[in-house]
């Protein structure tokens, strides 16, 4: 899918460029750099707290993007046509919210509200304003985001838009952002462009490259980007670099900015110890400096914007389905990993926005069924899980995709930082972790999820999904297609028998009962291979004579407060949980949580405690305490209470 151009043409393109940028333009980008450094000492004065002088490094870059480069709509600033913009160093929100209050979405004296409770001019950038994206100012993630809707523009909505991520030098030792510059420049993101702001320091001292910008380019040259090393505060040198940016076909275009951090403030400009501080009492000098600065005689109404071209097309995500209904046996052995293909792919016959990423574990999660239905909606993103939900993040923005994103479940806790980004960015992705356990057996511990559960539990507004039959994993991915917000849907790797008949109706927060009887003596609940095992047990429990019921919770959250109050109250308040996970924020906790409240109940929880180790996985479930053997002796303890 990736055009094909020789690092010749590419360089004939950008010699063959005639750029030219009149006097008049140069004089009012300048001034309106100066403007937004302006802009961002008040605002941040009035904060008392803030980063001018970071904000300060960036401002031509600002400048020349907003007032010349871009193309967007002030009407409609997540228009689908419109250019992206990334802010990866979310630190310097006072700028990007003095270009947008320049451009005139909203009055300037808005600014002064930086950082107060009732204002969404936060410190750092969040989709609460409706100008920004994603959230960011966890350093590192803006690129694979910028990624993410690159790749989206350029094959799936074939639309005229580019796409701009300013990275920080300081951030760019995050290994996301390496990354980031290997899938892009693996899929020649041509519509893409990386502004680095070079400007020397870092926090607490010089970043460790500093000016070396020779090093830069040759790194972001040997990632297959095409670099261009500009004075990152001549505005000029902006305009020219921004241009052979977007005429360059077959790579994308890193555009390396050598700035000074506090650029234009006297005694404060290239020095340390200035990060993260507002001017105070020096306010009024270094505004005074600036503005003395100035080209009188330019333009200070509200800039000049180019329209985007209407060129993205229209698209449903909200009709989300399956295109045919389960189709299995009673007791049929089927992974819930194969049947999370299974349902990915009619999923994708029924709806053309629905893609699949995956960390090169395809065939063992099973997403590589989309490609039957659709090649080209399969997107590879290698071993590097960081970037791959940073991508996904970026592919549902403005709700051009519905992203499922998939890899061996441990995998996840790499890339925890990008989905509690994610969650704060108000992110709508599923992502599916496979061979959670240590039901998958012999590939030990490094390979078996234990903390999942935790994790996508603690993210707010997330939804965890954890079914325990092939029919009930299609209907839980269907589900997680049309929730909001970050979903996790947790698949095993044995095959474990059909439970459910296929007419079955799932809804998230609605457990179910699996088996009861007539007075029994307490209720287990499990969740995908320990529900099995709880079924074994509740027979073997039986022939000792004692009744116990089993529920399937389907999601651990939301979970089903009021069946499961219902059941503990039936079963005489013995509630025993059991889970192939560890014992900290799992099932048992979601489970004791909803019934902490009640009188007369004991929730006994059966988890793994301790780092397993390889091994057969029914040997491992018994030697670990969550098995059917184990699951009936601690019934049997709970009953004789």
């Amino acid at each position: 899918m990736a055009v094909t151009v020789d690092d010749k043409t590419v360089k004939d393109l950008s010699n063959n460029m005639a750029v030219t940028v009149d006097d008049k333009t140069v004089a009012e980008l300048r001034n309106l750099a100066d403007r937004l450094r302006i802009d961002s000492i008040r605002a941040t004065n009035a904060s008392k707290s803030g980063h001018p002088t970071s904000c300060a490094s960036m401002a031509e870059i600002m400048s020349c993007l907003f007032f010349r480069v871009m193309k967007y709509k002030l009407s409609e600033p997540r228009d689908k046509s419109s250019d992206r913009f990334i802010l990866s160093k979310g630190h310097a929100a006072p700028i990007l919210y003095s270009a947008w209050a320049e451009a005139g979405l909203f009055p300037v004296e808005d600014l002064m509200n930086l950082r107060k409770l009732d204002s969404d001019l936060e410190g750092h950038p969040t989709p609460r304003l409706n100008f920004v994206d994603v959230a960011t100012g966890s350093l590192g993630q803006g690129l694979s985001v910028a990624c993410g809707m690159a790749y989206v523009g350029k094959h799936f909505d074939k639309a005229s838009y580019r796409t701009y991520c300013l990275i920080g030098d300081g951030e760019s030792a995050e290994g996301s952002i390496w990354e980031a510059l290997h899938f892009a420049g693996h899929y020649r993101l041509d519509n893409l462009c990386a502004i680095f702001d070079i400007n020397r320091l870092g926090q607490s001292e010089p970043t460790s490259l500093q000016h070396n910008m020779e090093v830069y380019r040759k790194r972001l040259e040997a990632f297959g980007f095409h670099a261009i090393v500009v004075d990152g505060h001549d505005v000029e040198e902006l305009c020219k670099a921004f241009d052979e940016a977007s005429s360059t076909l077959g790579k994308p275009t890193a555009i390396l900015a050598k700035t000074y951090k506090g650029y234009k403030f006297p005694t404060i400009s290239d020095e340390l110890d200035w990060h993260g501080k507002p001017l105070g009492a020096k306010a009024d000098e270094v505004i005074q400096a600036i503005e003395q600065q100035m080209q009188p005689g330019t333009s200070t109404g509200v800039p000049h914007i180019a329209e985007p071209v209407n060129d993205a097309p229209e698209v449903n995500i909200d009709d989300v389905r399956l295109s045919a209904p389960p189709a299995y046996k009673m007791g049929e052995m089927v992974a819930t990993r194969l049947a999370y293909g299974t349902a990915l792919a009619k999923l994708a016959e029924h709806n053309p926005r629905v893609i699949a990423l995956d960390g090169d574990t395809k065939n063992s999660t099973y997403s590589d069924k989309i490609k039957k239905v659709s090649a080209e909606r399969y997107i590879e993103c290698f071993i590097a899980e960081q970037n791959l939900v940073g991508v996904a993040i970026g592919a549902g923005c403005r709700g051009r995709t519905i992203p499922y994103v998939s890899t061996f479940a441990a995998f996840f806790t790499r890339a925890f930082d990008q989905l509690r980004m994610g969650a704060i960015s108000q992110t709508n992705i599923t992502c599916v972790g496979s061979h959670a356990g240590v039901s998958i057996g012999e590939d030990g511990p490094s390979q078996m999820a234990l903390e999942d559960l935790a994790m996508f539990r603690a993210i707010p507004g997330s939804t965890v999904f954890y079914p325990s039959d092939a029919v009930s994993c299609e209907r839980a991915a269907e589900l997680a297609g049309k929730t909001k917000g970050i979903c996790f849907i947790r698949t095993s790797r044995p095959n474990t028998a059909v439970i459910y008949e296929n007419e079955q109706a799932f809804s998230a927060g609605k457990g179910h009962v699996v088996r009861n009887h007539d007075e029994d003596d307490l209720v287990i609940v499990g969740a995908g291979v320990t529900l099995h095992e709880a079924l074994k047990a509740s027979d073997m429990l039986m022939e000792s004579g004692i009744k116990a019921a089993v529920i399937d919770p389907f999601t651990i959250k939301p979970i089903d407060h009021d069946l499961l109050v219902k059941e503990a109250t039936r079963c005489h308040g013995r509630v025993l949980t059991v889970e192939d996970h560890y014992s900290e924020g799992g099932l048992g906790e979601a489970v004791a949580s909803t019934l902490a409240e009640q009188r007369n109940v004991i929730v006994k929880i059966l988890a793994v405690r301790e780092v397993p180790r390889s091994g057969p996985p029914e040997v491992l479930l018994e030697h670990f305490g969550i098995g059917a053997k184990a699951i009936a002796e601690a019934a049997k303890k709970l009953v004789a209470l």
